[in-house]
């Protein structure tokens, strides 16, 4: 998984989780936390796979019962770094890196095990949930999500034309990658394939209000790995892109509180008895 995509070091971490985390994750991230409360028992183990900057775990330890113990992984130190100062606090939650291709923990050691957008990153999708499937008990839960295609999340569609408009050629592909894994069948069959049974997708979708067109356009422009790309080749300032695609979204969805519609799949599976 050590690829440009997967390369958030520098001030890449922080942008992400300021300026995208509250308008774009922390929907999510609630939702997914209600969804394990109500699948898991006292006393669970839970394996986080992605945690990235810690925005899901935080909404997941405010979930679950106090004597569940979650272990967050990411493959990226960088993004850890920022999760493990979030949750320092709570004691139920252990942060460690970890390969999603090849986890570090025995079979069958967790009750849950829950990926927030991480999937789509994967460079195996079906070796990584091969994974999900060995480290999970018998009768225990997979939940994850995706996100929907760029035609349900045309603010991300609307940055993403806006960055390709400043390179000549070949522009960053980043933004394309986290909207690119959302055909349900296929993503079912692959769940069949590793063995989960159970297997069922809800839509969800929500309107999110942002208070700045500017702190989401600066984290679709330098909160993602597309802002190497963009300094290394592109015809502008990363903070002119950023403008640009700040007026692009207002254009689109007026001025602050701006109201964007958000759109997600969500899975859930089990392992058999």
């Amino acid at each position: 998984m050590n690829n440009l995509n997967s390369n958030f070091t520098g001030s890449i971490p922080e942008i992400y989780d300021s300026c995208l985390g509250p308008f774009f994750f922390e929907f999510a991230a609630k939702d997914l936390a209600g969804r394990v409360k109500r699948l898991i028992q006292s006393n669970s183990r839970i394996l986080e796979i992605a945690c990235g900057t810690g925005i899901s775990t935080y909404y997941l330890q405010e979930a679950v019962p106090q004597t569940s113990q979650i272990i967050a992984t990411d493959l990226n130190d960088a993004m850890l770094e920022v999760a493990r100062k979030k949750l320092a606090e709570f004691s139920g939650v252990s942060i460690q890196q970890a390969d999603a291709m090849s986890l570090p923990f025995d079979n069958q050691s967790f009750d849950a095990v829950i990926c927030q957008f991480g999937i789509m990153f994967f460079p195996n999708k079906a070796l990584g949930l091969d994974e999900m499937f060995r480290v999970l008990k018998p009768g225990g839960h997979l939940i994850f999500n995706v996100w929907d295609s760029l035609d349900k999340n045309q603010c991300v569609a609307i940055a993403r034309k806006t960055i390709s408009s400043f390179f000549d050629s070949d522009p960053p592909q980043f933004l394309k990658v986290p909207f690119g894994f959302n055909n349900t069948h296929h993503i079912k069959n692959l769940l069949g394939q590793a063995g989960f049974k159970n297997i069922e997708v809800d839509t969800v979708w929500e309107t999110v209000e942002g208070n700045s067109a500017h702190d989401i356009a600066k984290g679709f422009v330098e909160g993602n790995p597309g802002i190497i790309e963009i300094n290394e080749r592109a015809t502008a300032k990363s903070s002119e892109i950023t403008n640009a695609v700040a007026i692009a979204i207002e254009n689109a969805f007026g001025p602050a509180p701006l109201k964007i519609p958000l759109q997600e799949l969500v899975f859930t599976a089990a392992k058999p008895n």
